[in-house]
C-alpha cells in the first residue's frame, strides 16, 4: 500500500484478500508508530494514510457483513 487504497479497489477484492490487506496495514502502522517513538520517521503523513486505509477496509468489511455490498464471486 504505497499511496493508499481506493475504496473501489477494495470493493473488487475478496474477503480473504481484504483481511490480508488489513493485517498488512496494521503491521505497517505498528512499525510507523515505533519509528515515531524512536524519532526515525521522516514522513509523518504516512501515518494518516495508513489509518485511513484501515478505516476504509473496516468500512468495506462492515458493509459486506450487513449485506449492503457483496464480495466479488470467484470464477473457477
Amino acid at each position: 500500500m504505497s499511496a493508499g487504497q481506493k475504496a473501489h479497489e477494495l470493493d473488487e477484492m475478496t474477503n480473504v484478500d481484504i483481511e490480508a490487506k488489513l493485517r498488512e496495514a496494521k503491521e505497517e502502522l505498528f512499525n510507523l508508530r515505533f519509528q515515531v517513538a524512536t524519532g526515525q520517521l521522516d514522513n509523518n503523513r504516512r501515518l494518516q494514510v495508513i489509518r485511513k486505509d484501515i478505516a476504509r477496509i473496516y468500512t468495506i468489511m462492515r458493509e459486506r457483513e450487513l449485506g449492503l455490498s457483496a464480495a466479488p464471486t470467484e470464477v473457477a
